[in-house]
């Protein structure tokens, strides 16, 4: 099992991030749209609560990435989630769990660790590819608080 644990720290209030991740239907919400990013063309929902699984269509890619929520805590404000079916970049497993930290009455820290499984000489593909994604979501996640949060 290989591992990736990385940190974003925000300048905003701990439920202004938790609002954003746990609408885990609503990922359009926060994820980057401008042009350097991984585009979302749609995203076909499948259940609720947990076990929703949300199936994301990204422009240019051949098959969705299609997570699954497994576990959610607003006490603790954290949360878990899984790929499943068909997974991008070589992954045969992959569970990943987000927990935010509040840091004062303004900011927090969003702790992320990915444990996943790949296939044979893929690790370093897959590695890239999760370490984009976070950035990713760390970028959107920014960007949709200071615009929601400007007002």
């Amino acid at each position: 099992m290989l591992q990736i644990t990385v940190h974003h720290d925000f300048e905003a209030p701990a439920t202004a991030i938790w609002e954003l991740l746990a609408d885990f239907a609503d990922i359009q919400r926060w994820w980057p749209t401008d042009e350097a990013s991984v585009q979302i063309d749609r995203v076909e929902l499948e259940g609720e609560g947990i076990g929703l699984t949300r199936h994301i269509y990204n422009k240019g890619f051949p098959a969705p990435v299609s997570e699954r929520l497994d576990a959610q805590d607003p006490a603790s404000l954290s949360y878990q989630l899984s790929i499943v079916g068909e997974r991008p970049a070589g992954l045969t497993g992959y569970q990943a769990t987000g927990r935010i930290e509040p840091m004062g009455d303004d900011s927090c820290r969003l702790h992320y660790r990915g444990e996943f499984t790949v296939q044979p000489g893929r690790a370093q593909e897959a590695e890239a590819f999760l370490r984009g994604a976070y950035a990713l979501m760390f970028k959107g996640l920014e960007q949709t608080v200071v615009r929601e949060h400007a007002n």
